[in-house]
């Protein structure tokens, strides 16, 4: 129980890596918010874990402002943030990418990060205390080719949780970042471009444990960079990828 009567608010919680550490956060005595514009499975999960779910596109201040106040209105404050929220786009050069396209993905994987530390940290300072986790990519690290300003957007969310964790640190606030490989989630069809399995081939060969990471793999790193266990880590990106970016 690391994470006991902790209030986590966890982005994107109701699929993928974020349903993953939604449901390990809870196994480990958390009281969860699960945040996501797919009202209707945030609740469902949320009526499983005994949590609570609220509709909210990250994306826009209002919904993140509305998220905070859920929070605290339900469970009197918030111990952890995890920014797991994000978007991808499908392989193509970079100079094709619609202009709306890279709003979106900046939005979301950028603007979000921003978003959520402008509602939450003064909580978290109030407190002096917190731990904050931006879920990046090994892509902000070791680029793919044709996922041009994917990549971009997850290279700035690592430097955004090293210049956070400097800011931060005074206030006990820590704040880390996971790097993900490629996953068994619904983000991994629009990072192929199509699902074969030849190109699945493609990307296992450059993973040297042979696999794509799971919800469970992310949702174990996350449960110990937030946890006390973790007390003297900040401003790390922990790279889960099985060995590809060595």
């Amino acid at each position: 129980m690391r994470l006991q009567e902790r209030v986590a608010v966890v982005t994107g919680g109701a699929s993928g890596f974020g349903e993953g550490i939604v449901r390990r956060f809870a196994s480990e005595g958390a009281y969860v918010v699960i945040a996501d514009v797919n009202e209707e499975a945030a609740r469902k999960l949320a009526k499983e874990i005994g949590g609570l779910a609220v509709r909210a596109d990250i994306s826009r201040g209002a919904d993140v402002k509305a998220l905070a106040r859920a929070a605290l209105e339900r469970f009197g404050g918030i111990d952890i943030l995890v920014n797991n929220a994000g978007i991808g786009h499908k392989p193509q050069p970079l100079d094709t990418l619609t202009e709306e396209e890279f709003d979106r993905i900046l939005a979301i994987n950028a603007k979000s990060v921003f978003l959520t530390a402008r509602e939450i940290v003064p909580l978290m300072k109030t407190k002096k205390r917190g731990a904050i986790l931006n879920i990046a990519s090994t892509g902000g690290v070791s680029p793919r080719p044709n996922l041009t300003w994917y990549n971009a957007s997850k290279g700035w969310m690592i430097t955004a949780t090293r210049a956070m964790a400097v800011e931060l640190a005074p206030f006990g606030i820590r704040v880390n970042a996971i790097n993900p490989v490629a996953g068994e989630t619904p983000l991994l069809a629009t990072f192929m471009g199509e699902d074969t399995p030849e190109i699945r081939a493609k990307f296992l060969a450059s993973i040297p444990i042979g696999r794509f990471s799971t919800p469970q793999d992310i949702a174990a790193a996350a449960c110990f960079l937030c946890s006390d266990e973790a007390s003297m880590i900040t401003g790390v990106a922990l790279e889960v990828d099985g060995g590809r970016c060595i």
